[in-house]
């Protein structure tokens, strides 16, 4: 099992953007997540390509772009080229997501799809074997610091279980409410990207915060799954 942390600088000081990246990336960051938003999908307004294209700039390791974004197919090229490494798109906002999948992959990216809360896991069943990586929203998307939802634990293992039928070897990432206390419980659950924004980047020390964060959840990982790659 690949545990890989992926702080989310949507709580990152934008006066400061480039030393809290650093200071995550040496504390172990696997990945820099971008949350984009448009206003429409979700009640909130973040950042375009031009900054993912300063981000490229100055990070050291990939660029985790979700877009949540009622279009996201009209915007994919313009993220790939500023410098996205792994697009992941929403499944209740394309209607062709396998399409949408195999367009991320013709720029040579990660794909990933986006579960809300409320979305059933079923929703994955015939594009299971397509994504790279599945998105498992616990909190609803469009404002960071929110509420871990604690049903989330059983929605990581149903969606392992899908993946696992299917055959794919597709990794679970999930974003929401990261933190000391409910890393290790969506570890167990089977989650190995872990997206943490405010228990990162709203501590005194991003880099400590960052190590700790990494470390908990490799102590987390279940003895069944330690060799799972």
């Amino acid at each position: 099992m690949n545990i890989r942390l992926a702080p989310s600088i949507l709580a990152a000081n934008f006066a400061a953007l480039g030393d809290e990246i650093a200071a995550a990336e040496r504390g172990g960051a696997d990945f820099i997540h971008v949350d984009v938003m448009d206003g429409h999908f979700v009640p909130n307004i973040t950042i375009g390509p031009p900054v993912v294209r300063s981000l490229k700039k100055v990070t050291h390791v990939p660029l985790d772009v979700h877009l949540m974004i009622t279009e996201p197919d009209r915007y994919i090229e313009a993220f790939a080229t500023a410098g996205a490494d792994l697009i992941s798109v929403h499944v209740e906002v394309t209607p062709h997501l396998n399409r949408t999948i195999s367009h991320i992959h013709s720029f040579g990216l990660k794909a990933g799809v986006v579960l809300n809360p409320a979305t059933p896991v079923g929703t994955l069943e015939e594009i299971a074997t397509d994504a790279d990586y599945v998105l498992v929203m616990s909190v609803n998307p469009g404002f960071g610091g929110q509420t871990f939802i604690p049903r989330s634990e059983s929605k990581v293992r149903a969606v392992r279980a899908l993946l696992d039928r299917a055959g794919s070897q597709a990794a679970i990432e999930i974003d929401g409410g990261i933190d000391r206390d409910t890393i290790s419980r969506v570890v167990a659950a089977g989650a190995e990207i872990l997206v943490a924004g405010s228990a990162i980047f709203h501590s005194p020390d991003p880099e400590a915060a960052a190590r700790e964060l990494k470390a908990l959840a490799r102590r987390s990982v279940p003895a069944a799954w330690a060799d799972r790659t």
